[in-house]
């Protein structure tokens, strides 16, 4: 009897002490302030390989009093750690006071209190456009007629404005659109010399010669029957 009490008495004492061995602890527990894709986290981690539920209650101090609550999370550990993660846009070297309740294991504070990192998070910067690689531009090559290219050679112009008359004698103005002469200019000569001229101008003289003598022949004849 009493062997078997000896017995009893060491396997409640093992397993009592296998128990607390398993038992909530505040060292269960641990909190890390971090960037997650250019976002600031905090993350607390439990441990506890009996996954008792504990709450975890994260706050922002100011001068060693709560400044605000980000919030809490119900988290069951595990002997590989769960995570529970509270999204905070933290500010370097800021602290925080991390509070773990486990009712009848565990009800305290993370010591120490969480301190952010001196170096605030980055947003993570787009990666740059891809360009399309340049292709070298091609070769000046010889101008082609605008038949060859494809362009339509320009049209003769439609305004209606007269070609200027070329240089001569002669001008190009249709008849009907000549400026009419002035008034006592109607029968005045052309200026330059023809062939059709000089023959107009041997043949009047002719007239005049002839008309002369004929005149003067008269009044010689005439003169005589006055006389008788």
């Amino acid at each position: 009897m009493r062997i078997l009490g000896v017995a009893s008495a060491s396997a409640a004492l093992a397993l009592g002490a296998a128990g607390n061995a398993l038992a909530c602890d505040i060292s269960d527990f641990s909190a890390e302030a971090k960037c997650d894709g250019g976002k600031g986290v905090i993350t607390v981690t439990d441990v506890d390989p009996a996954g008792v539920p504990a709450t975890v209650s994260v706050y922002l101090q100011n001068n060693g009093a709560d400044a605000k609550k980000l919030g809490e999370q119900v988290v069951k550990g595990s002997r590989e750690g769960t995570i529970i993660t509270f999204a905070e846009k933290w500010k370097p070297n800021a602290e925080y006071r991390i509070h773990v309740k486990a009712v009848g294991y565990v009800d305290e504070d993370i010591e120490p209190s969480l301190v952010t990192p001196v170096t605030a998070c980055r947003k993570e910067e787009e990666p740059p456009a891809s360009t399309p690689p340049t292709t070298p531009a091609p070769s000046a090559s010889p101008s082609k007629p605008a038949e060859e290219t494809g362009t339509p050679a320009p049209a003769p112009s439609e305004s209606g404005t007269p070609a200027p008359a070329p240089s001569g004698s002669e001008s190009t103005t249709p008849a009907g659109n000549a400026p009419a002469p002035a008034a006592g200019d109607s029968n005045l000569a052309e200026t330059g010399a023809s062939s059709s001229t000089a023959v107009i101008a041997g043949i009047a003289a002719a007239l005049v010669a002839v008309g002369g003598g004929a005149v003067f022949y008269g009044m010689r004849r005439r003169g005589p029957k006055s006389d008788t």
